[in-house]
């Protein structure tokens, strides 16, 4: 029992530190200054890695551009200039109104989820649902991508109300089924996504000062459930909730010679393009592995890879660093800002960038199981792209109307 409080102890008080002590506190905009002058509302410590990362896609795609033909680098400059247009419209806009919208956000929230299974809106793309194509316009995009951004709004703001100490074990269980009842929509339709909405609002319940006492044991029947799941998908008679192309890719996790010939060869080929970019990589253009058809999706799901061929560890470690920096950057703000809300709002999308980030570059290592979590800001994809720079709108946002009354 000792050893327990102490891990609460210690838990608590690094809550505390994230949090900034919300409990008993007024918004104090004026703890954050910034200089003075044309470039006064923007944070430029979060944009400027968030721009050179987008820039590093930019010549990636470019590159894949020349020997895949379904890295369409027109498309790619399209997701970027509407994600930079939506972004500067959140820059502009204060957050903080949503705070009290979480009615709203969760109906929205489901909506995005069940869209793929509306008759004459869901389509399936290479094998995978989850997609919409909007009648009249035909524009198609996955509404998942916006849902992990109305998803951190949505906990933010249910969480923002216990002023960073949940007290009673109801308001906790109320956080966690607020999450649950999106995630339960997702799951079966997009793994990869559910994971990175789990990941960020689990990561604003327990900044929000859910104690160790009940996150413990919370994480604990989530890897029990998980391992029932695969124990189903893998037994005849039972229900087999994960589908065939979702189990393979853990199957092959744990044993890569489990499906030699479809994702135990993309792993194997994923491992293989990395290692053969050396210290200073191949050059642009000069991926003959990731960018000779041998690894499929090196524009999307693989995008790692036929980076590091090209650029290799030194490449590599620049690109982690770019990332580091701008998800640090995000989370010295939540630190330094005094509005609950705001605050869980950048710990969320903190959240989002680290997992998606550890995600994607582990399974090209092998290190991690194989999903469709697109790298932020270097994949191939305008769903992803524009999601990821509004979430760079909405810590621009965050740091504009810092000063200002909520």
């Amino acid at each position: 029992m000792s050893s327990m409080t102490g891990l609460g102890t210690a838990s608590g008080g690094l809550m505390d530190r994230i949090a900034g002590r919300m409990t008993g506190r007024a918004e104090r905009g004026a703890k954050v200054r910034g200089k003075t002058g044309p470039l006064a509302d923007l944070y430029l410590s979060q944009l400027i890695p968030a721009a050179l990362l987008v820039i590093v896609g930019v010549v990636t795609i470019w590159s894949a551009s020349l020997t895949i033909a379904e890295a369409r680098f027109t498309s790619h400059l399209v997701g970027i200039a509407l994600g930079a247009v939506l972004a500067a419209l959140v820059w502009r806009y204060d957050t903080r109104a949503l705070s009290g919208m979480v009615t709203v956000l969760l109906v929205l929230d489901c909506f995005l989820m069940i869209m793929p299974h509306l008759p004459g809106l869901g389509f399936e793309a290479k094998g995978m649902t989850g997609w919409v194509q909007l009648p009249l316009i035909h524009l198609r995009f996955q509404p998942s991508e916006p849902a992990k951004l109305v998803t951190i709004f949505l906990m933010a703001g249910a969480s923002a109300q216990y002023n960073g100490k949940i007290e009673t074990f109801t308001d906790y269980a109320k956080l966690c089924g607020t999450l649950l009842l999106p995630l339960g929509l997702l799951v079966v339709t997009d793994l990869g996504t559910s994971l990175v909405i789990l990941f960020a609002g689990a990561a604003i319940i327990i900044c929000s000062g859910a104690p160790s006492k009940w996150v413990v044991p919370t994480i604990g029947l989530i890897v029990v459930t998980v391992a029932l799941v695969v124990w189903s998908s893998m037994t005849d008679g039972l229900p087999h909730i994960l589908k065939d192309y979702q189990l393979k890719r853990l199957i092959v996790f744990v044993d890569e010679a489990a499906d030699p010939s479809g994702y135990g060869y993309n792993l194997r080929q994923a491992k293989i393009a990395v290692g053969s970019g050396g210290l200073l990589g191949k050059g642009i253009g000069n991926a003959s592995q990731a960018g000779s058809g041998f690894l499929p999706e090196a524009h999307t799901d693989f995008v790692f890879a036929l980076f590091a061929e090209q650029f290799g560890f030194v490449g590599s470690i620049v690109l982690l660093g770019l990332f580091a920096w701008m998800i640090l950057a995000t989370l010295l703000l939540a630190v330094r800002i005094d509005n609950p809300f705001s605050k869980l709002v950048l710990i969320g999308c903190c959240g989002m960038w680290t997992f998606q980030v550890l995600e994607n570059i582990g399974m090209c290592i092998g290190i991690m199981p194989i999903t469709g979590i697109p790298l932020p800001f270097i994949s191939f994809g305008s769903s992803s792209m524009v999601s990821q720079l509004i979430a760079v709108g909405i810590v621009q946002s965050v740091w504009r109307h810092r000063q200002k009354a909520a």
